[in-house]
């Protein structure tokens, strides 16, 4: 689709953040179960949960638009998630390798949040206030992910890194 115009670029964007969503829906299992910290294997677990609700709520909006939700591959997602997946491959401290899974997921988070934020002020600016709300809601969820990961980080993970090996 040709970017002709700020609704055509609106379209694409959403579908960018389509594709990251399913990626990171490929992606949270692995990191759920190579998590050993209860805290962010749970986690990780309600944010695949909260993440099948952003693509419901994208569907919601493509069919508003009266458009496909495929066409766009979100290479970015696609290069921080494969970032993600060689830590995973790597043979480290189960509290190090935590303390690095909520690093790849924090990028996953900004990237998102920027994402979403553009394309709610597009809406907002295109006059579709139903779908600057949904997508306001996307990008609150996307913040309070964030949060509970530096939480995570901050009240356990990193303090058990600091005293691996």
């Amino acid at each position: 689709m040709p970017l002709e115009s700020l609704k055509s670029l609106y379209v694409d964007q959403l579908r960018d953040l389509y594709n990251a969503e399913n990626q990171i829906l490929a992606a949270l299992p692995k990191m759920a179960q190579r998590s050993s910290h209860p805290e962010l294997k749970n986690a990780f677990q309600q944010h695949e949960q909260v993440t099948k609700t952003h693509v419901d709520r994208l569907n919601q909006i493509f069919k508003q638009l009266g458009v496909q939700p495929q066409g766009e591959t979100c290479e970015g997602m696609q290069g921080i998630i494969q970032e993600g997946e060689k830590m995973l491959k790597e043979r480290s401290d189960p509290d190090t390798l935590d303390a690095a899974l909520i690093a790849a997921a924090q990028r996953v988070e900004h990237y998102e949040i920027a994402g979403y934020g553009t394309v709610r002020t597009y809406a907002n600016e295109l006059g579709f206030g139903e779908q600057a709300d949904l997508l306001q809601r996307t990008l609150n969820e996307e913040g309070s992910t964030d949060h509970k990961l530096t939480q995570i980080a901050e009240t356990v993970v990193n303090a058990d890194a600091m005293s691996a090996a």
